[in-house]
């Protein structure tokens, strides 16, 4: 019997568990994707140049919404949960509704859909959005270039535009964000590391994007997104824990299962949390991944002139999927407008255009600063329109990328920027090299 299957999405884990799981594979027909979390990637097809021989005209995706109309409308036999950083409750609340009209509900097993490399991994993980990833990448990309090796990393997918165009993307200067042209979201994660000469990988099919890794890498680093699993089996698995958001890491899908896999548990910011959170993340650590050693990190300011803060009314721009799906409520630029005695935070929902106002509509919480939302022309134009609009001093931008250099804006701007450091021993680059077996 072949089984129709819907498989729930956000642009990423969702086209990996096709490629790994179901491509090819004639037990099933995949009459469906769904797309939540992520502005506008509905209405498009997962397209024929990529869905294989079983799938001539594609693959349509629809918005989450429709999911139960479209199970009635096929027949579903089977739905497959595949993307991340979601509630557990809500995770059972949507297998409820799917079971209730007679479909099967599934998530398909971490280990089952990683890739086996050549060549050493190492996947850094998280068990939210916005615990601090992409700093660590960063210096353990570092950590391993001091010792000689050729890094490359692979960059968990953003695939939001062409598909077509999108199957393996390689990024090693600023002219290649053009080339392939990335949203802010994408510059986020890539540029960073671009900045600090490391190749970066990204795309849809992860296989090859792997053999294309591997040819010019001594060792990959996986930089994971959201609170996703790994595509690719590490040698060591890095988890960074957000103590801001003590407990979480085990409320939230799939981050309770990186902690599970953890060889390595980085707390990070522990400089600007309360110790109780700290504690609290130590003992489910301790609990849940009794084998991992527990690394202390800080989530470094770095602020150029800060002085430039003091007095004054400060507009805060942080970054977007912390905020909306990371249910973070500020980030580096409140803590630096604070440290800094800024005299007043600017609350920009007032001043928000078109789809800046509809993310606030989504995520109300976030009221006090403003997401870098960038997930097209029209979005970049309406963040650039509520800035310009804003009553305020001066602009911190506490984002990964320099924004100013994308956007044209009218006001003196200061940028907020954070780095990965130890918080006393053991420290991360000891522990990561003798998990690798790399002396000297």
């Amino acid at each position: 019997m072949i089984e129709k299957v819907i498989i729930m999405g956000a642009a990423g884990r969702d086209f990996h568990n096709f490629n790994v799981y179901f491509k090819d594979n004639s037990r099933y027909n995949v009459v469906a994707f769904t797309a939540a979390q992520i502005p506008d990637i509905e209405g498009r097809i997962y397209p024929p140049e990529l869905s294989g021989k079983l799938y001539p005209k594609g693959i349509p995706i629809y918005p989450e919404e429709r999911l139960t109309d479209l199970i009635q409308e096929h027949k579903v036999d089977l739905v497959a949960f595949s993307y991340s950083d979601v509630r557990h409750l809500e995770v059972m609340h949507k297998a409820s509704a799917v079971m209730a009209q007679g479909s099967d509900f599934i998530l398909i097993g971490a280990t089952y859909t990683m890739l086996r490399s050549k060549k050493p991994v190492v996947a850094v993980c998280a068990v939210r959005t916005g615990c601090g990833k992409s700093q660590t990448t960063r210096y353990v990309c570092n950590i391993l270039k001091n010792r000689g090796k050729k890094v490359v990393a692979v960059r968990h997918p953003m695939p939001y535009g062409d598909l077509t165009r999108q199957v393996v993307q390689r990024f090693s200067s600023y002219k290649d964000f053009e080339t392939h042209n990335c949203t802010i979201e994408e510059r986020e994660e890539y540029e960073p590391l671009v900045a600090q000469g490391i190749v970066v990988y990204a795309g849809i099919d992860y296989e090859k994007i792997l053999r294309h890794a591997e040819k010019e890498a001594d060792v990959i680093i996986w930089d994971g997104g959201n609170n996703d699993t790994p595509f690719y089996h590490p040698d060591v698995h890095v988890v960074v824990f957000d103590p801001h958001r003590a407990g979480h890491e085990l409320l939230y899908y799939p981050g309770e299962t990186n902690m599970a896999m953890a060889d390595i548990a980085v707390i990070n910011k522990v400089d600007s949390a309360d110790p109780a959170g700290v504690d609290q993340v130590r003992k489910n650590i301790k609990s849940h991944a009794p084998n991992a050693e527990i690394i202390l990190a800080e989530s470094a300011l770095i602020v150029e002139n800060p002085e430039q803060i003091q007095g004054k009314r400060v507009l805060i721009v942080e970054d977007g999927p912390t905020l909306t799906h990371g249910e973070m409520a500020y980030g580096a630029g409140t803590i630096a407008a604070k440290t800094y005695h800024a005299a007043h935070i600017v609350e920009p929902e007032a001043y928000a255009f078109g789809s800046i106002k509809e993310t606030y509509e989504r995520y109300p919480h976030v009221a006090s600063v403003l997401p870098a939302m960038g997930y097209g022309k029209k979005q970049i134009h309406d963040l650039e329109r509520t800035i310009n609009s804003a009553e305020c001093d001066l602009v911190l931008f506490a984002t990964p990328i320099n924004l100013p250099k994308l956007l044209s804006i009218s006001k003196p701007t200061l940028r907020v920027c954070y780095e990965y450091r130890d918080h006393g021993e053991p420290l991360l680059e000891n522990v990561l090299l003798s998990r690798l077996k790399i002396t000297g």
